[in-house]
């Protein structure tokens, strides 16, 4: 018997074995199905997919065979990968100075006839074979074997898609491991912010209270200016925890949530605002749902309709249908509208189209960025329907 000398690059061989994470793992029936191919086609009792590590062959699939490695020592297949090119055939093992005396051709499995096309991956580096032995002389069509270096070419396909699998699994599993940490930065770095801002705008506007009436005009106006710069600041970092707080919402459980009694809480946050009305309209009297989330949706799209109105009375109207697999849920309002051109823009986090709201308060842009990561997040999509100085309806999806 003579032992197969290695591959001249045998450790990239090995590297590239490696880096598909296929050795030992469970059998599949995509390498089960090419196997049961070869050997229907070459009217063979075996066929394997076998795969060469530094000491063995592995078998992904082993058709008519009960075994699932041999060693590298009396593998046919160690000689097939050594011309990753052409196909190795031994039509009669018996009579091969080479496998002669090979325990695999004196015992159990009897190989007599062996054919093995390569594995090839980059770099015309072999990691194995798709092979057909039979235990009685014997030789191959060339349609046989067109169809055998065929099958090769799909099993590599396989190896090939379960490598880019992998390694788009690991970038995702990277993404959202980089956003989980952006989150939990723009969280304790909000959270940090909002005590120390706090005092300044307290103690602000207790100076101004306090000593406003001693103070010159120029030096008051810098004062009001730092009150200012303060409520702005703090509405933006309050903007911040509720959009990286969002993840956290989305992890609790779906609830019976009542709609006239989730209505009537979103109007009493609202209160202060004398002159609006919202009215209901929907034949469901509860939806099965993320309470806190809906909740989440309706104050920041409500909020929106009244600081975004120009009329002498703000009117809102909630509809809410189903189908089978989801809630079809709108929010229309009488404000002034979204152009065409920026209705995208809107859900873009940091994104402030408007100057100013009717309270003369300037938006951060992360309201509806918000919105739209939670309802994304539950299996939904929202668009809009706006035209300027008409109102706008923004209208949502969430699966049930």
């Amino acid at each position: 018997m003579k032992i197969s000398e290695k591959h001249k690059h045998e450790s990239e061989r090995l590297k590239l074995l490696e880096s598909y994470s296929i050795l030992d793992t469970l059998p599949e029936i995509d390498y089960d199905n090419i196997t049961a191919i070869a050997s229907e086609i070459c009217n063979t009792p075996i066929s394997l997919v076998s795969l060469i590590d530094s000491k063995r062959q592995w078998f992904k699939s082993h058709h008519g065979l009960n075994v699932s490695e041999t060693t590298k020592d009396y593998a046919f297949c160690a000689h097939a990968i050594i011309d990753p090119n052409d196909i190795f055939i031994i039509q009669d093992a018996r009579k091969d100075e080479r496998f002669f005396d090979n325990p695999l051709v004196t015992g159990e499995p009897n190989i007599i006839f062996y054919a093995g096309v390569p594995l090839v991956g980059e770099n015309n580096l072999p990691i194995g074979t798709l092979c057909v032995i039979d235990n009685k002389p014997k030789l191959l069509s060339q349609t046989q074997i067109h169809a055998l270096k065929a099958l090769a070419n799909q099993v590599m396909n396989l190896l090939e898609l379960r490598k880019t699998k992998a390694r788009l699994e690991q970038a995702l599993e990277d993404v959202e491991q980089i956003n989980q940490e952006l989150e939990s930065f723009a969280f304790i770095a909000a959270h940090d912010l909002k005590s120390p801002l706090n005092n300044i705008s307290s103690i602000t506007n207790l100076f101004l209270n306090s000593y406003g009436e001693k103070l010159e005009e120029d030096g008051r106006e810098l004062i009001e200016l730092i009150a200012f710069s303060s409520a702005k600041l703090r509405k933006l970092i309050d903007g911040l925890l509720e959009y990286s707080k969002s993840n956290t919402i989305l992890k609790e459980d779906k609830v019976e949530v009542n709609l006239t009694e989730l209505v009537k809480d979103i109007k009493g946050l609202f209160h202060f605002e004398n002159n609006f009305e919202i009215t209901l309209k929907s034949s469901l009297d509860t939806i099965f749902t993320n309470r806190t989330a809906i909740e989440q949706i309706f104050i920041n799209l409500v909020s929106n309709s009244i600081k975004y109105n120009d009329k002498p009375k703000t009117e809102i109207e909630i509809e809410i249908k189903e189908d089978d697999s989801k809630y079809i849920i709108s929010i229309k309002d009488n404000g002034t509208g979204i152009s065409k051109e920026n209705q995208d823009k809107v859900f873009q986090i940091f994104k402030v189209l408007a100057h100013e709201d009717k309270f003369g308060q300037r938006g951060n842009g992360i309201g509806l960025a918000t919105v739209k990561k939670i309802i994304v997040a539950l299996g939904g999509t929202i668009n809009i329907e706006s035209e300027l100085g008409a109102g706008a309806r923004f209208y949502f999806t969430l699966e049930k």
